[in-house]
This record gives C-alpha cells, structure tokens and sequence, in this order.
C-alpha cells in the first residue's frame, strides 16, 4: 500500500531535497523498511534499538504512533506519515520587576 512520508527540513539531505517520498508498506515498520532501500541512512535518524528514537515523533494522520501500535501501526494506504523531531531548548522568561 502506497502512503506519503513528510521529510522534515534537516532529513531532506537524505531524500534529494524532497519534502515528501511515497513509499509501500501495510504497518509503519514496512513502510520505514521501505523508506530506507529508496533513501539510505533515514534509519539510523529515526531509529535505534529499542524503536523510534526518543527525539522523533511519528505521526499518521495527527495520530502520535506512540498512542498507536507503535512501529506494527496498520496502515490502509493513502496515508500521510509526519516525521516530527521534538524541539528542545529555549530559556525561561526573564523575570519582571513588580514595579513595572
């Protein structure tokens, strides 16, 4: 089952520039599998050896696949995959006089 993967910005090296790759697979493993034969080297970003890696969300549809079946989430085809890598960082807002 053909399903669309969206390339965020630092991942696009990988796929040529391509904001979005159609790839084949009924669970999000196959299609991940799949991902990698036609962009090699997206694995090792997205994946370590307990699963996704904690810094990357995947999303089908607006569905976190965490809240799902994970990597073995059933795909129907058509599908839109989001790669979402988390945003850290940042500092607390500076404190304000109360006399301001």
């Amino acid at each position: 089952m053909a399903v669309t993967i969206r390339i965020p910005t630092p991942l696009r090296t990988l796929t040529a520039g391509e904001e979005q790759v159609s790839v084949e697979g009924s669970t999000i493993r196959e299609a991940l599998d799949d991902l990698e034969r036609k962009h090699p080297g997206m694995r090792d970003r997205l994946l370590d050896d307990k699963g996704v890696r904690r810094f990357v969300n995947l999303y089908v549809g607006e569905e976190d696949i965490r809240f799902l079946d994970g990597l073995a989430t059933a795909l129907k085809g058509g599908e839109e995959i989001s790669i979402v890598p988390a945003i850290a960082g940042g500092a607390a807002a500076p404190e304000r006089d109360a006399a301001e």
